[in-house]
This record gives C-alpha cells, structure tokens and sequence, in this order.
C-alpha cells in the first residue's frame, strides 16, 4: 500500500542571496537613519587622521627638500683643506651632480675713494654649479627687484649683504678690495638658502667665484678655510644620498683623514622646524583624540543598534534564517559601511588638509610635494577597524537571538562582548594609533591614558550607582529625585556606561583645551612682539659702557648682555679628548672647534636646570648644556679643562642646562657662574629689539661709532617665525573643531542609547497619572548628575593626562588652574542637558497612547 505524499508539487522558492539580503538592509537602516551616528563617528575619525596624516607626509617631504636647500646639496663633505679628488669623482662615478665652495672669514674694505673702512665679512667662494639645490635671491640695485638665480657671481664680480655695504658706504657698482684683489660688486644679497648657523654664519657675507680666490691671496697654509663638497642624488634620492654619505664616512675613517667629516639632510632652522614639529604633534593628538572619540561613539551606537534590531532578528529566525546569513548580512553591512565612511573621510581628509597647506603658503613658496598612499591606507585600516572592531561584536549576538523572543521580550538581550574580542580591538585601534602618531610618547600617553581612565570612570559610575538609594531616601527627598535617582539605580549597567562614555568624551575636549591654551601660550613666548631683532657681536670690554649708554639713550631696555669667551677643550677628567673620543664621531666633530663660553653670576633667563643646581660664584662649578653633555657623554661631577687663549681654565660639571635653541635669544654651550673671570680674553655679545620708529638710523649711528662690532638684523626671521607660528595656530584650531564635533557625537550617541528605555518607563508612569512636566524635570535631573559626574571626573583625568603630555611630548611647563575640575562638571552637566534635550526630546512629546503603544511593541 502506497502511502500518499503530503508535499507539494509547487517549486520551492529560492533564498534570497545574503549581498542582496545585506544591500536592502543597509538601504532600509540608512533611510531610517539607524546608521547615522556610526556613519558620522567614522568620517570624523577618518577625516581628521587622514587630515593630519597626507599635511606631516608633506610637511616631512617639504623639510626634507628644503634641508637640501638650508644645506647646499643632499649630502655635503667638509674638510678643513682642499679635499681628495676621489670624493668628486666617485660621486661623479653615481651620477650625481657636485659642486664646490670654500668659507672663511676675511676682512673686506672699501676703497680709499670710498672711505677705506673695513668689517669683517664671512667669505663665501663657489663653482660654476652654485646653487646646487634651490636658488639665491639677489638684487642688482638698492632698489631694483628681487631676481631667483641659479647661478654664481661671474668672474671678476662679487655679491654682498646689504649690511656689509652700508658699513662699508658702498653700493652696486662700486670696488671690494678683499686681500690682494679688488672686485666689483655686482648685486646684493636678498635671501642665501644655504648660509647656516653659528658666530661665523652672522658675520656680512661676500660671495666670489671661485676662480678669484687664488687672485686674493687669501689661501695660505695657515687659512682657516672650510672646504665644502656639496653633492645632489639624481631626483634627489635620499636613499642615494645616503649611500653616498656611508662611502665618505667610510672613506675617511679607512684614510684616517683628520679634520673631514660628512653632514646630510638632517640640520634645518630649529626656530621653524621646532614650531611645525610641536604642531605636527599637536595636530597628531587632536586626530588621536578624534579617532577615540569616535570608537566609543561607535560602540555605544553599535549597541543601541542592535538592541532596536533584536525583534526583526528574531522574526527572522521564525521565518527560517539561519544564524549563518544573518551574521554574514551585518558583517556585509558594517564592512559596505566602514568602506563608504571610510572613503567619504578620507575626502573629507584631504580637502581639509588642503586648507592647513594654504594657510602656510606664505611660509612655504616653493610648494609642497604630494603625499603618499599611506595616509590613505592607514585612514581605511582605521575606519574598517572602527566598526568591525568596536561596532560589530555587539550587532553579531543579533545571529544568536532566540525566536523565543518573539514571544517573550525578556531573552535574548546583548551581553557585553567577550573580553578576548574586546581585547583584540583594542589592541589592534591602538596599534594602528601608533602609526599614526609617529611618536610612541605620544600615543602610549594618549592611548594608554584613556584606557586607565576608562576603567576608572566604570569603577567610580559603578559606586555611585550603589550610594543613590542610600544618599537619596524616599521618604524625605523630593518626588523627582526619588524617581530620578532610581531611574538611574534601576539600570546600573546603562548609567555606568553613559558615565563612562561622556566622560571619555569630555576628558578628550579638556585635553585639548588646557593643552591648546598652554601650548599657545608656549609658542608666542618663544618668540614674543619685543623679541630681540638685533644681535651684536665683537663688542671690546673697553666699549661696554659706551654701546650700554647708547642704547639706553635710545630707549632700548632689557637687552641679552652676555661677555663671550673663545676656548677649546681640551681634556675630560684629565683625559686628552683625542684619546676619549673616536675620530669623526659626533662627539670629536663638535669639539674640534672652539667652543663659545659665557659666565653670569645668577642662571640665565630662559633656561631650565635638569640636574644639579646653580650656586652663584661657584669658583669649581661649571654649566653645561644638555644636549652637548649627552653628546660628549658628561655627568655632573666630571672635571672638564679649556684653552683660552694659551690660558687653561678648568671646573667641574655641576648643573646640566635645557636651552630653547629656537627662542631667538643668547644661548651658550658651556656657562661659568661666576661674576668675573680675571683677566681672560673676551668679547661681548648683545641682543635687543631696535627702535621701530627708527631703525635703520640707528643701525647706520651703531656702526658709525662701533666700526669694528658686527651687527646682524634678524628682524625678517623672526617676522617669518611669528608669521608661520600664527597659520600653525589658524591649523590646529581648524582641526580643533573636528574634536569638538566628535564628542558632541559622542555625547549624543551616550544619551541616545537609553532612548527606548526611558520611552518604556515614561510610558508606564503616564499610565499611572505622572505628568509631563514632572517627567521633564525627572530627566533633566538625571542628566545634570550623569553629565556633572561625568565632567567631574572628566576635568580631573584631563589634568594627569595633559601633565603627562606636557611634560614627555611638548616639554613645557604645565601649570593648569585650580578650577578645571569644578569647570569639568559644570560643563559635563550642560551637554548632558543639552545633548539630552536634543536626543530625548521627543520622547516628552509623544501622545500617551502613542508612547504606551510603542512600549507594547518594543
């Protein structure tokens, strides 16, 4: 007996694909705007990493080359006689272009027609090759324009500073005798990209061609003549560069070629590069902060996101979906939507870096190059690791819902995700938060920091979770207080996680604040409006009082008056330096020439003592700079000796010195506390701010009386560096506002979060009679104490943190006022309101019915 079928014929439908699954849920969440905030939390994130990432690749590519130009090529040779001829030619051998100079200082003097004075000058001679990288700026006329040449001066001719010429009384045309030989001026020298540093940088330039240097008879066994070899890799391969340099230093430690050594494309204006640096990384720490921000926007919307989700989820699996197609439709929608944000931010990135570059512009002519892909590749790592790392976890329990929930509202729920996926997330975001900073100090602080104060604003919401319904009894307090305070107890787990969200928010937006504020504030004082724009050298001991009486008549106050001393080092605790030191090491380098020495009574204005302390006319002590002991391996304690002048002078280390190299004022290496030093060689050196309303009088009038002191005019250096530090200041302002706006993502992604719930409870208190005034002043009040504590703790976090960053990153001093705590809370309380109302009003003005209707359905 056949037992009949119970199937039917009719064809089976065919499931859906899950890509197609995937795309009509993304359009169906996007249009109800259930994927707004992650949306929003990623571009930001992306946007400003990306921002800051493709302006310091171009930043560092544009110093690079601009160092080729400060320089004079890719990689230079000095030596203290004419150089081996294999130098130039194995340079040659690698295809690279070379040039040649030679400096030294010499006396130049007019004729006797013109007067016969005589100054000192820094003489300059080149090749046919000159300039080997960027151009001279030169005019052929007092008043004629600035020309951008590539060349140097012709045979016969030289060109000048124009302070050189007005001690001189000369101008365009007229004859320099310079030694045996007298040439003609030819131009003036506007702007020399690659005159350096140091006491004899300062000194008026005279550059000559080369081929007139045997005429001058200057050269002479005794000369002292820098020779240079300035060689330029084709396309200006670093690389290249750099293999050429390993060869020349090589080559001369095998030759033991004394007095040689090889310089590459690592020196550069440290009053520039200091500020740009100090902006990079505050810029790189507005974009960490964003990027964090953004994680916990993420993961709190991410959360919320799959709690609205749980009954269509669980409707599905009524339906037959598997577990399988339902995790892989939200890993294709959180993956479709970090490539999109992903891509959206790093557009937003690049239009916003343009604007860092053009308010630059006037700092940087020649342009910058174009970035490379890793920024871009880092902003997508980023973006993709935000929501598969911190936002799908809790969207996956959705596969695991029950279709029991259908029925019964109570299983079901999102747990916290596991440790182990927690860990790995946050491991993997912190890693890529290093890349991106390019400073481990900075990002251990940062992100370190922020994960310590995470679990401290858990543990303290989780406390004052416990103490409300013992603070606040039901029998005393008033009816909106009790209601407020247990609607916050009742959900432990949402109140803990709304404190600990707003108040990572908020600490990242006090960072920034205190740190802007100070940082600021460091800047401008590095370079003040009265700033000194005249430095002086060569004043004799006998002039002292008259230069002082000048100056004072002519209202200047509060000059740099140090006396300089000459002197060579010669032994470390006895030990001969040419035993102590390797040839051609750093250290042997910076102390095979003489060193500038000072003394002064009390510590220098502007330096920080980091070891030791100053004792004033300490008759043993000596002062030396960090930067130099670090190099020549000092420790207090260690006796150092000098010749001055025949003399040998000796003490022992007894304070180590931070000197701002940038600060545009008198700094010296080595410093005696003494008030005198007997009968020792010496000179003075001065820095004051000119007059305004007659400077270049003044000047003329200063060189007139003082013939033999040499005056430079940086006036134009430090109008450039208050220029770049006021666009750096316009950037990470601009890049500030993307802070600003991540955390009021995450303030309100933090109070959107308990939406639902609270619609859920309002609705059963409207049942019972509460009226919506009543229930307005419950939430308020809850929102107040949430966002109070929040900023509280906040405020306070801030501080530690910002000291951290202060005092390991950008090294000031950090000294934040008393009130930031109680100004953290007051601000906390007013987002959270605020935040609150714009999240949560809704849910007020709902109809009763309505409200209890969707609390039926949810």
């Amino acid at each position: 007996m056949t037992i009949p079928s119970t199937t039917t014929n009719e064809p089976r439908r065919p499931q859906a694909s899950v890509w197609r699954l995937a795309g009509r849920q993304v359009w169906r969440d996007f249009i109800a705007g259930e994927l707004r905030l992650l949306l929003w939390a990623v571009v930001l994130a992306v946007g400003a990493l990306t921002a800051v990432g493709f302006f310091a690749d171009r930043m560092r590519s544009g110093l690079v080359r601009d160092a080729a130009q400060l320089l004079g090529g890719d990689t230079v040779v000095l030596g203290d006689k004419p150089l081996a001829s294999a130098f130039m030619q194995e340079a040659l051998r690698r295809g690279f272009v070379v040039g040649q100079a030679a400096n030294f200082p010499s006396m130049a003097r007019a004729g006797a027609a013109q007067g016969g004075a005589a100054r000192l000058a820094a003489v300059k001679a080149v090749d046919a090759a000159y300039p080997l990288r960027g151009t001279i700026d030169v005019r052929f006329g007092e008043t004629a324009p600035v020309q951008s040449l590539k060349q140097a001066p012709a045979a016969g001719t030289v060109w000048i500073d124009p302070a050189l010429a007005n001690a001189l009384a000369l101008k365009v045309g007229d004859g320099l005798e310079l030694g045996d030989a007298t040439l003609r001026i030819a131009a003036l020298i506007a702007i020399e990209p690659d005159r350096g540093t140091g006491f004899s940088a300062l000194a008026p330039r005279v550059m000559l061609n080369v081929a007139d240097l045997p005429a001058t008879g200057l050269v002479q066994p005794s000369s002292r003549i820098t020779w240079r070899l300035a060689v330029g890799a084709p396309n200006g391969d670093d690389k290249a560069a750099g293999a050429y340099a390993d060869w020349a230093k090589a080559k001369i430690k095998t030759d033991g070629l004394r007095g040689m050594h090889v310089e590459n494309l690592t020196t550069g204006r440290p009053e520039m590069t200091q500020t740009v640096d100090r902006a990079q990384q505050f810029l790189s720490l507005v974009a960490l902060l964003t990027a964090l921000l953004s994680a916990v926007a993420v993961a709190v919307a991410a959360r919320d996101f799959a709690q609205r989700h749980l009954d269509d989820c669980a409707m599905l699996r009524v339906l037959g979906e598997t577990q399988n197609r339902i995790a892989a439709v939200h890993a294709i929608e959180f993956f479709g939507l970090g490539l999109v944000a992903s891509v959206v931010g790093l557009g937003l990135g690049f239009v916003l870096h343009l604007g860092f570059v053009a308010l630059l512009t006037a700092w940087l002519p020649n342009g910058l190059p174009w970035p490379g892909p890793m920024p871009a590749l880092l902003g997508v790592g980023v973006g993709l690791t935000l929501l598969l790392g911190f936002g799908l976890p809790p969207v996956l329990q959705l596969a695991r819902v029950p279709p029991l929930r259908v029925l019964r509202r109570d299983v079901g729920t999102p747990k916290v995700a596991s440790l182990g996926v927690l860990a790995g997330a946050f491991l993997g975001f912190a890693a890529l938060m290093m890349v991106a900073a390019r400073d481990v100090k900075l990002a251990l602080i940062s992100v370190g920091g922020f994960a310590g104060a995470a679990l401290l604003f858990a543990l303290v919401g989780w406390l004052a979770v416990l103490a409300l319904r013992r603070f606040v009894p039901e029998t005393r307090a008033p009816r909106w207080l009790v209601l407020a305070t247990r609607a916050i107890a009742a959900r432990p787990a949402f109140a803990v996680l709304q404190v600990s969200s707003m108040a990572i928010g908020l600490m990242a937006l006090w960072v920034l604040i205190l740190l802007r504020t100070d940082l600021i504030d460091s800047w401008r004082a590095a370079t003040p409006p009265d700033a000194p724009n005249r430095f002086v050298i060569n004043i004799q001991p006998d002039q002292a009082q008259a230069y002082r009486d000048m100056l004072k008549a002519a209202g200047v106050h509060d000059d740099d008056w140090f006396p300089m001393i000459r002197g060579r080092l010669i032994s470390i605790n006895d030990e001969p330096i040419a035993k102590r030191y390797k040839p051609e090491s750093d250290a042997s380098n910076m102390i095979q020439r003489e060193l500038n020495l000072s003394h002064m009574r009390e510590q220098p204005p502007g330096t920080k003592i980091v070891a030791g302390k100053w004792v004033p006319d300490e008759s043993d002590g000596l002062s030396v700079e960090e930067g130099l002991a670090k190099t020549l391996g000092l420790k207090l304690g260690d006796k150092m000796q000098f010749d001055v002048g025949g003399v040998p002078v000796s003490g022992h280390v007894t304070t180590l010195r931070k000197v701002d190299w940038g600060s545009m004022r008198v700094n010296f290496f080595v410093m005696f506390p003494r008030t005198s030093m007997g009968d020792l060689p010496l000179s003075y050196i001065s820095a004051f701010k000119a007059p305004s309303t007659a400077a270049p009088a003044f000047d003329n009038r200063l060189a007139a009386q003082f013939p033999n002191v040499t005056a430079i005019d940086v006036s134009a250096t430090i109008a450039q560096v208050q220029g770049v530090l006021d666009q750096v200041i316009h950037a990470v302002e601009l890049l500030f506002a993307f802070a600003l706006v991540a955390g009021l993502v995450v303030l309100v992604a933090t109070v959107s979060a308990t939406r639902e719930a609270r619609a859920r409870e309002f609705a059963v208190m409207r049942a019972v009679g509460a009226s919506g005034s009543l229930l307005g002043r419950v939430q308020q009040v809850e929102l107040l104490g949430v966002g109070a504590l929040a900023g509280l703790l906040a405020a306070s976090a801030a501080v530690a943190v910002g000291w951290g960053l202060a005092t390991w990153v950008f090294e000031f001093h950090w000294n934040p006022p008393w009130w930031v705590p109680f100004a953290g809370a007051a601000s906390g309380a007013a987002l959270a309101l605020a935040a609150g109302w714009w999240s949560l009003h809704e849910v007020l003005a709902r109809p009763v019915m309505e409200t209890l209707r969707r609390a039926a359905q949810e």
